[in-house]
C-alpha cells in the first residue's frame, strides 16, 4: 500500500507511478480518512507514504494521519517520499519522529523535486519551465522506484534543511500561511462549489453562490485556487500573475 496526500496532483502522480511499477495500491489519505477506511490490521510487507512539503515540513493533513497510523506490526519495508519545490525541509525527520513514537521505523526516505505550487511566491506561468521540471521529476521518481524495488535502506533525500533551522521556521511560518484571511474571491466566481468539495479540511462553504472560509486556518494546500475553473480565488497579491497548476497527468 502507498498512502498519499495531494492537492494539485504532484504527489498523487508520484504515488501512482510507484504503485504501477511495484504492484502496490495508491490510496488517498483524504479518502481513507473520510471513508473511515483503515486497512491497517494486516498491513502489506511494504508500505509507502508520499506527501508534499509545506513550509519545510508536513502538511497538517499528513501529520494528523501519521499520528493516528496504527499498524499491527512493523512492515518489512516502510518508505517515505516527499515532493518539494525548493527543499523537502525535514519532512522525513518529522515523519520519523511521529512514527517512531508508535514503534515504527522508516526504512528509506526519498525526495522528488517538482513545480512549487506555493504561487504567492513562485511563478508557474512559464509552461515550458514547468514541463522541464516535471520531466526531471520523472527521472528522480524512476531512481526512487529502483531503490524501492531493491528495498534499499537509508536517507536518499536531497536538499534537506538543517534540523534546528527547520524547527525554528516551520511551525510559525506554516501557521501564518494557513490563515484563511489571505484568500479573496474575484467577481468572476460562478459559485460552482468545486473549491468547497476539494478542501481537504472542510474550511470552505458556498453561501449565496460564493465561497466563504468558515475556519481561520486551512491546510494551506491552495487546491481551491489551483482548481478554480475561473481562477477567481486568489491568495495575497501575487497569485493572479503566477498562474494556476495541476499536474498534467494526475
Amino acid at each position: 500500500m502507498i498512502f498519499y496526500f495531494s492537492a494539485t496532483g504532484n504527489s498523487r502522480y508520484v504515488a501512482e507511478r510507484i504503485a504501477a511499477q511495484t504492484g502496490s495500491d495508491a490510496i488517498s489519505i483524504i479518502e481513507c480518512r473520510d471513508g473511515e477506511t483503515f486497512p491497517f490490521e494486516s498491513p502489506d510487507k511494504t508500505i509507502g507514504i508520499v506527501t508534499p512539503t509545506y513550509a519545510w515540513g508536513l502538511p497538517v493533513v499528513v501529520r494528523e494521519f501519521l499520528e493516528g497510523f496504527k499498524l499491527s506490526r512493523q512492515p518489512d519495508y516502510l518508505w517515505f517520499l516527499a515532493t518539494y519545490g525548493t527543499t523537502p525541509g525535514q519532512t522525513g525527520g518529522f515523519a520519523e519522529e511521529i512514527l517512531g513514537s508508535e514503534g515504527m521505523q522508516i526504512s528509506a526516505k526519498f525526495s522528488v523535486r517538482m513545480p512549487d505550487t506555493w504561487t504567492p511566491i513562485f511563478d508557474l506561468s512559464d509552461a515550458e519551465k514547468v514541463r522541464r521540471c516535471n520531466a526531471a521529476a520523472d527521472a528522480q521518481t524512476d531512481a526512487a522506484i529502483e531503490k524501492i524495488k531493491a528495498h534499499a535502506r537509508g536517507n536518499f533525500m536531497q536538499r534537506e534543511t538543517p534540523v534546528l533551522l527547520t524547527r525554528a521556521f516551520h511551525a510559525p511560518a506554516y501557521e501564518w500561511m494557513r490563515k484563511t484571511s489571505h484568500f479573496s474571491v474575484e467577481n468572476s466566481c460562478v459559485g460552482c462549489g468545486l473549491c468547497a468539495r476539494n478542501c481537504p479540511v472542510g474550511a470552505i462553504e458556498i453561501r449565496g453562490r460564493r465561497p466563504v472560509w468558515t475556519s481561520d486556518r486551512c491546510a494551506m494546500c491552495l487546491s481551491c485556487l489551483h482548481h478554480c475553473p475561473k481562477f477567481a480565488i486568489q491568495y495575497g497579491k501575487n497569485t493572479k500573475c503566477h498562474g494556476q497548476y495541476t499536474h498534467p497527468e494526475a
